[in-house]
C-alpha cells in the first residue's frame, strides 16, 4: 500500500513523545494544522531533510501549526539522532515493533511528509525530499503563522530539487 494521498482523512492515532507526553492527533488538530514528518534515523533522505524542517521549527515555533516528527526507532536511537542533527521539536515513537502509526499512514519510505488540515484532511502528501513540497509546507506554515515565508535556504547552500526517500 502506498502512503496516503491528498484529499484522504488523515487516520487518528495517539503515540508517545521522546520526552514522555502523549500526542494526540484530534487533540492537536483542534488547535490548528498539523506536520506529520515520519523518518527512520539510519535513513540519508531523513538525515538530509529533517534539518530543514527545524528551520521551519525554529522559523514559525507552534504559531498556528504544529510540527512534529514520527521516529521509526526507539528513544535512545531517537534522542541520538535528534543531537547530532540539531532536532528540537516534538518527535513522537511509533512503537517499534507494531509501527500503528506508519502502517495506518501507509508508509512505504521515508522520510513521509503530512500537512493535515484541522479538519483532518491531508493537503500535503510528500514521500522522500521534494524542495518544491517544502516550500508549499514552509508557506503554509507562514500563513497558518500569520507571517511572510522564512528564508530557510542559506545563500549558497546545494539544495536538491529531488531526493530519494
Amino acid at each position: 500500500m502506498a502512503a496516503l494521498t491528498t484529499g484522504t482523512k488523515a487516520p487518528a492515532f495517539e503515540l508517545k513523545a521522546l520526552d514522555g507526553k502523549r500526542f494526540s492527533l484530534n487533540d492537536e488538530l483542534a488547535r490548528g494544522p498539523v506536520v506529520l514528518a515520519f523518518f527512520k534515523v539510519s535513513c540519508p533522505t531523513c538525515q538530509y531533510a529533517l534539518p530543514f524542517f527545524e528551520r521551519l521549527h525554529k522559523a514559525y515555533g507552534h504559531k498556528g501549526v504544529t510540527l512534529v516528527g514520527v521516529s521509526q526507532n526507539d528513544a535512545k536511537e531517537t534522542a541520538a539522532f535528534n543531537k547530532e542533527f540539531g532536532i528540537t521539536f516534538p518527535v513522537l515513537l511509533d512503537d517499534i515493533h507494531s509501527y500503528p502509526a506508519s502502517n495506518a499512514y501507509g508508509l512505504t519510505n521515508v522520510p513521509t511528509i503530512f500537512w493535515i488540515a484541522p479538519d483532518g484532511e491531508i493537503e500535503v502528501a510528500s514521500v522522500g525530499w521534494l524542495k518544491a513540497d517544502f516550500e508549499e509546507i514552509n508557506r503554509r506554515m507562514a500563513k497558518a503563522g500569520k507571517t511572510a515565508p522564512a528564508a530557510v535556504f542559506k545563500r549558497g547552500e546545494d539544495v536538491r530539487d529531488f531526493r530519494a526517500g
